[in-house]
Parts: structure tokens; sequence; C-alpha cells
């Protein structure tokens, strides 16, 4: 498919005809003749170089006519992958809806993310209720435990079964995501009425077609602290190098957004865009510039940024991530070396806050998003959508296959305004020539 005509397909599956009247009591049901019509640009889709693509999405929201009776329904709920902020306001926002406003009477909490459907495993599952799940939002992390790596879908499905579950909520990043896929494949071929709702959690921002994950303005707002601290760092002492190592296996979102946000950065190292270190042009003299210009530098390096310079082949763990080798320990070696063959002064600070910002509860922001994805979750699960994930692209809730997300990996594009604004705000082309 040409980028001139380039155009996805974004059909929501449904498990039959909505009969059901809703007992929500909303003025404002979704008409679902009326698709959501957006444009898009290179900053929403990596495929796009320029230019915009127009494209319709169904709208989430409550509809007039459920395929669920309500009074029948069984939910659960599991929680995948690396832990994110924000998870436990998905779950409460899930379970409160379901409850409140549909009066579904039965919410299930898989324990340790998709292990917990395995029987070998023995884990036990827990009944969510609205007075169990009142305080959660206060606190990191999940609940309901979590887990990384694939299960058979089979298994997983005979589990649905065995519990009499109607409705599954996923909550977990890219590979969770092709889990979920699995899953409606696996219901489709049994025949089975089962909804399968994804939520995208991904602190790395990298789900593909979502603009914007939960979590992930708190995992910024947090890594901003920890290059302040290098800054104050640095700048404390004669030629003073604060590095910062941030989250980012594939995609350098959170450092490049962090970078923006605190305008201190010289240096930003991502996956996206490769940098050498040696000779004009490389890291190793850019600093030694630097610092005979300013003093002080702030390098802030995404985890998967400069694997290739480590020599290694890239393996990858049973979630399909890339297992990263330490290339801040490498960059600081060099750095060392490099000064040193010179007898050139330098004081280096290493800063790694990464698990602190994936433990963090979730700031006010990314609180009002969890509650909306949660609350529209129910609402397409209710509805009977299946093979789907909610989330917010431009200004509109909408609904999008789990073909879509799940074809590859969001990064940053750049050759974006985006790039452009981030490389602007560290000048670091002025010194990497």
């Amino acid at each position: 498919m040409s980028k001139k005509n380039l155009k996805f397909v974004t059909d929501i599956q449904t498990l039959g005809p909505a009969k059901v009247q809703t007992p929500i009591r909303n003025p404002r049901y979704v008409d679902e003749s009326q698709p959501v019509t957006l444009m898009l640009t290179s900053e929403e889709i990596s495929e796009l170089d320029s230019g915009v693509l127009k494209n319709t999405f169904e709208k989430a929201g409550p509809r007039e006519k459920l395929y669920f009776d309500p009074s029948k329904t069984r939910c659960a709920i599991v929680t995948c992958g690396g832990l994110c902020p924000g998870i436990n306001d998905v779950i409460r926002s899930i379970v409160n809806e379901a409850h409140y406003h549909y009066g579904v009477s039965t919410v299930f909490g898989i324990s340790n993310g998709l292990r917990g459907f395995i029987p070998d495993y023995g884990y036990e599952v827990k009944e969510l209720t609205p007075q169990n799940v009142s305080h959660i939002h206060q606190f990191g992390g999940t609940i309901l435990g979590s887990s990384r790596g694939l299960q058979d879908a089979e298994e997983i499905v005979d589990s649905l079964e065995r519990l009499n579950i109607n409705i599954l909520f996923v909550i977990g990043g890219d590979g969770s995501m092709r889990a979920a896929k699995s899953i409606v494949e696996e219901v489709s071929n049994r025949k089975r009425k089962i909804a399968v709702i994804g939520i995208p959690k991904t602190i790395d921002n990298d789900i593909n077609f979502i603009p914007r994950s939960f979590g992930f303005d708190t995992a910024v707002e947090k890594a901003t602290e920890a290059i302040q601290c290098a800054h104050v760092e640095a700048t404390g002492v004669d030629k003073g190098v604060g590095i910062v190592r941030l989250m980012g296996r594939e995609a350098g979102f959170i450092a490049a957004q962090a970078t923006l946000a605190l305008q201190e950065v010289n240096f930003l190292l991502v996956p996206e865009n490769k940098f050498t270190l040696d000779g004009e042009g490389g890291l190793l003299q850019a600093m030694e510039r630097r610092l005979h210009d300013r003093d002080h530098a702030i390098i802030v390096c995404a985890e998967g940024a400069g694997q290739d310079l480590l020599g290694d082949c890239l393996k990858r763990d049973s979630s399909g991530n890339p297992k990263l080798g330490d290339i801040c320990g490498h960059i600081i070696r060099e750095l060392k070396k490099h000064f040193a063959a010179k007898d050139l002064e330098i004081n280096l600070k290493f800063i790694d806050p990464s698990y602190i910002i994936r433990s963090v509860p979730a700031n006010a922001g990314d609180r009002i998003y969890c509650g909306f994805l949660g609350q529209n979750a129910v609402h397409a699960a209710m509805a009977g959508k299946t093979g789907m994930v909610v989330t917010l692209l431009k200004s509109s809730l909408v609904h999008l296959p789990l073909d879509l997300v799940t074809v590859k990996r969001r990064n940053i594009n750049t050759h974006s305004d985006y790039w452009c604004a981030v490389m602007e705000s560290t000048g670091q082309h002025t010194y990497m020539k």
C-alpha cells in the first residue's frame, strides 16, 4: 500500500446484535451510524512521513442497546507485563462502572498476569468489588500482580469457560495485546460469545496507533525530577557531567518528552536515532567541546539507545522484548577513557530512576485518563464489542481493532516536527557536527 493511498481498516468486531435495553439513563448514547472522522499526521502515524491522513473510527461511549444482560454477566480483569502508573486506577474504574452503572455483580481479578489462567501455577482468582478497590488508586503497581511471557490461548479460554466469564479485560502492552488477539481467535474458533477488550498499557508509549498510553505523563513528570537532580549535580562541580538513564527499549518517548519539559538536556540518545562515540560528530568529542564551552553537560539516554555499539547479538525475552546491554555503562567507561587520555578533568554523576518511575501512583492527569479508559472499556464490552482497545485519538475516545495496534511497535518519527523541537531544545547538533 503506497503512502499516498494510506488507509487503515478500523472496523470493530461484535458478538452479535445488541437487543438488551441499557440500564444507563444517558441522553448521549453513541450513534454508530455516525463514526468519528479524524485528520491524522506523522505525529500520530509513523507510517506517514508528511501530510495528513483522513480516517474514520468508531466512537467510544455508552450504547442504548446492549449485547449482554447485565444481571447475568460475569467479567474478569487481567494485568500483564511490567508495572506502570495508573494500573490500579483502571481496575477501579472498570469495577465501579460495571457495578454501579450496569449492575454487574461479578468481576474477577486474575492473579499474576496470564499465568493466573493456567491451572499448573495454582494462583487463586480474586473477586473484585467496589469496596475492596475503593482505595487502590492511591498506590502504584497492580493489586492483581503481573507476569511476562505468553501462555497458551487454549488453556486461557478453557479457564474462561470454567469460570463462565462473558467479558475479559486485558490491561497490558504490545505483547499483551497480541496475546489478547490470540484469545479472540481461540474464542472465535470455539464459536463462544466472550468479549475481549484491551486497555493499552506501556510506560514506553510504544503501542502502534496509540498516541498516549496511561501512566506516560506520570513517568515523564518523575523523569524530569531525575534530570533536574542530574543538572544540580553537574553544575555543582567543575566539568560536571550528569547522565540519566530512562526507560525506552525501542522507543525514546519518555526521554524525549522529559527533555522538552525541562529544557536542561544537552545530549539526548534514543533507539530511533543512531549515534557514534568516536571521531568527528561522535559523542566523545562533542562532550569535550561542550565542557570547554559551558563547563557542564547533561546526557539523557533511553535504555535501548546505542545497542549497536555494544557488539552483542540482540536477544529477546519470553515476551518478545529485547534483552538490552548496558549502554550507559559503556558510555561512562568511554568518557572516562577519552578524558583521561587527554589529561582533562571530568566529574561524572549517573542516575537511574527507572523502577521509581514505574512504581509510583498516577498523577491527576493520568488518573482522569484511566477513569475514561475503564468506563469506556465497559461500555464497549457490554455492547458486545470484542477484539479491540479503547484509546484517545486527537480529542476523541475511540475504538481501535487489535489487528491495527499489534501490527508493529510505535516509535519516534525522527523526520517529524516533534523530533525537530526536541533537537532544538538540546542544541546537540551544534556539538555533534
